[in-house]
C-alpha cells in the first residue's frame, strides 16, 4: 500500500469519527502467556480485562509447539472468545492477544492483532501497543526496497524490519528492530520458544509483568493479571527487554539508560481504575486530582457532580476537600453502543441524552460544580452543560481535573488534531462561553505534578510525558518536517491500527 493510500484511508476515517472524538482513547491492550495449559482461555480473559483499551477487535495466537493457531474477531472479547469451539481452535501452552480500539473506518480482519508472519528461524507473532513517530519514513524506505504490505499498521513494519535483519538469533533481530524505530510502544512477541516483552527506552507505554505458578505473563495493566489469579510482579522497566524461555525469565536492556517518562494519561484516565501504577490503584491518583483541583478553587457552590464515569474519582476527591455534598447529578446508560447511533442522523441528533440522563430533582435550582477529568474538543461537555441547564440547574461551574490539552500525542492515542483541541487557540474566557459554563478551571500543571506525587516538576525532564499540555515531547516526530507534515502525522498517528 502506499503512503498516498495510506494516508487518505485514514483520513477519510477522521472525518467519518469526527463529531465522536471528545476523549482521549487509548488504542489497545495487550496480553501474552507462557507454559500454561490454558494459556488461550487466559489470554481471553486478560483481554476482556483491557476490554476499555480497545473495541473494535481482538485477536489471539497460540502456539503448540509445532503450529501457530490464529483466531480475530471484529466486536468485544466476550462476544467471540467465550465460545468453546474458539478456545479449543487455539491450543498450545503459549499464546498472546491483543484488543484495537474502536473506529468506524476501515474496520478490517487484516488491521486486528496480533501479527503472524513465517520468518527463517520460524513462525513469530507480535502484539502492539503505540505508535512509531517514525512509521511513514521506515515504510517508505521499505517498500523502495521490495517490501509488501498487507496492512495499514505501524505493527506490520516492525515484522517486516524483524524479517529483514540480518542478525543471527530472534532476540538480536529484535534488538536490531528497536534501534531503527523509534516512538511510544510496548510490544509482547511469541516465537518458537520465547515469550518476549518489550517497552520503548522512555516507558511511554505502559508493560507490566505476572506470575501464575510456572507461567509468565505480559500485559498492559495490571487489572488483567487479577481476573486470571496472578501475582504482579513489577513493571517492565523502560528500555528493557525481557525474555521468557524454559520457564526462566531474564532481562535484556540494551538502549542507553534514561529516565523513565510514562504518560501521564495513564494516571489521569487510561488506566482502569483498579490497576496498578507505581504502587498506587489509578482511582487513588484520580481522587488526589480532584483534591488538588479543589484546593486550587476558591468557589463555593450547593452540590458537586462528576461526568460518569471519567469524572467520578476527581469529583470525590473534590467533595472531600472542599465539603461540597457530592451528588450523581448525571446517570449514565451503560447499554447504549456506537452501533446503535451511529447509523441515523436521525438517532445521533439525541446526542448526549442516549448516554447520559439528568436527576432532575437533585440537581433543579442548585449551584453545580460539574467535574471531569479532561477537556478535548469541548463537544460533549457543552451538551452535558446544555442538558443541567434544560433540567433547571441555577448555575454550572465546570472544572476540569487535568491542564489544557493544547497539543496533539504521536504516541498511540487517538484523539483529535491540534487544530481540532478546544484548548489549542482559545483563551479560558473563549472556552468557557463555547461550553456555555458560568465559569471554567484547569486543574494546573504544578498541582498535577503535586497530586501525582511527583512534588515539583522537573523543567529540564520532566517526570512524565505532558506532551499533551506543554507541548515537550520526549521523541521527535522524525517524519515531521513543518506544520503541514505535522497535521499530516496527526491524522496517521491518531488513526494508527495497533
Amino acid at each position: 500500500m502506499s503512503f498516498l493510500t495510506l494516508k487518505n484511508s485514514r483520513i477519510q476515517r477522521r472525518e467519518l469519527r469526527k463529531s465522536d472524538i471528545d476523549k482521549l482513547n487509548e488504542e489497545c491492550g495487550i496480553f501474552g502467556i507462557s507454559n500454561h495449559e490454558d494459556s488461550s482461555k487466559l489470554v481471553a480473559l486478560g483481554l476482556h480485562a483491557l476490554q476499555h483499551r480497545g473495541q473494535e477487535g481482538c485477536g489471539i495466537v497460540s502456539y503448540d509447539g509445532k503450529n501457530y493457531h490464529s483466531e480475530k474477531k471484529q466486536g468485544l472479547v466476550g462476544d467471540h472468545f467465550t465460545k468453546s469451539q474458539v478456545i479449543e481452535s487455539l491450543p498450545g501452552s503459549f499464546a498472546i492477544g491483543h484488543n484495537r480500539y474502536s473506529t468506524t473506518g476501515e474496520t478490517s480482519l487484516r488491521n486486528i492483532q496480533p501479527f503472524f508472519a513465517d520468518l527463517h528461524g520460524g513462525g513469530i507473532s507480535i502484539s502492539h501497543n503505540g505508535n512509531l513517530t517514525n512509521a511513514i519514513t521506515l515504510r517508505e524506505t521499505l517498500v523502495k526496497e521490495g517490501a509488501i504490505f498487507r496492512t495499514t499498521s505501524d505493527t506490520e513494519t516492525i515484522v517486516q524490519l524483524i524479517a529483514k535483519s540480518k542478525r543471527g538469533k530472534i532476540v538480536d533481530k529484535i534488538i536490531d528492530t528497536l534501534f531503527q524505530i523509534k516512538g511510544g510502544y510496548s510490544l509482547v512477541i511469541l516465537t518458537n520458544k520465547k515469550l518476549i516483552g518489550v517497552r520503548d527506552p522512555f516507558g511511554i507505554r505502559p508493560l507490566v509483568i505476572g506470575k501464575l505458578n510456572d507461567s509468565y505473563i505480559f500485559t498492559s495493566e495490571t487489572c488483567a493479571l487479577d481476573i486470571v489469579g496472578a501475582k504482579f510482579v513489577r513493571e517492565v522497566e523502560n528500555g528493557e527487554i525481557v525474555v521468557v524461555e524454559n520457564k526462566k525469565l531474564t532481562s535484556i536492556k540494551p538502549f542507553p539508560k534514561q529516565k523513565q517518562r510514562p504518560c501521564v494519561f495513564e494516571y489521569i484516565y487510561f488506566a482502569r481504575p483498579d490497576s496498578i501504577i507505581d504502587g498506587k490503584c489509578a482511582y487513588e491518583y484520580r481522587k488526589n486530582l480532584g483534591v488538588q483541583l479543589a484546593k486550587e478553587n476558591d468557589l463555593k457552590a450547593d452540590i458537586i457532580v462528576p461526568v460518569p464515569d471519567s469524572g467520578v474519582p476527581a469529583a470525590i476527591g473534590f467533595s472531600k476537600e472542599s465539603n461540597i455534598k457530592f451528588e450523581l447529578g448525571l446517570i449514565r446508560n451503560h447499554y447504549v453502543g456506537r452501533t446503535f447511533i451511529e447509523p441515523a442522523q436521525s438517532i445521533r441528533s439525541f446526542g448526549v441524552k442516549l448516554k447520559l440522563s439528568a436527576t432532575k430533582s437533585i440537581i433543579k435550582d442548585k449551584s453545580i460544580i460539574l467535574i471531569d477529568d479532561s477537556l478535548v474538543r469541548g463537544t460533549t461537555c457543552f451538551k452535558i452543560v446544555k442538558m443541567l441547564y434544560d433540567s433547571g440547574a441555577k448555575e454550572v461551574h465546570v472544572r476540569i481535573a487535568c491542564p489544557e490539552i493544547r497539543f496533539p500525542d504521536f504516541y498511540g492515542v487517538d484523539m483529535p488534531t491540534k487544530e481540532e483541541l478546544l484548548a489549542f487557540n482559545k483563551s479560558n474566557s473563549e472556552m468557557c462561553k463555547h461550553i456555555n459554563a458560568k465559569s471554567l478551571k484547569f486543574l494546573t500543571l504544578s498541582g498535577l505534578y503535586k497530586a501525582l506525587g511527583k512534588g515539583e516538576r522537573n523543567n529540564s525532564y520532566p517526570q512524565f510525558s505532558d506532551h499533551y499540555f506543554t507541548g515537550e515531547y520526549p521523541v521527535k516526530p522524525a517524519d515531521l518536517l513543518g506544520d503541514q507534515k505535522i497535521t499530516q502525522l496527526s491524522l496517521l498517528s491518531g488513526k494508527s491500527n495497533n
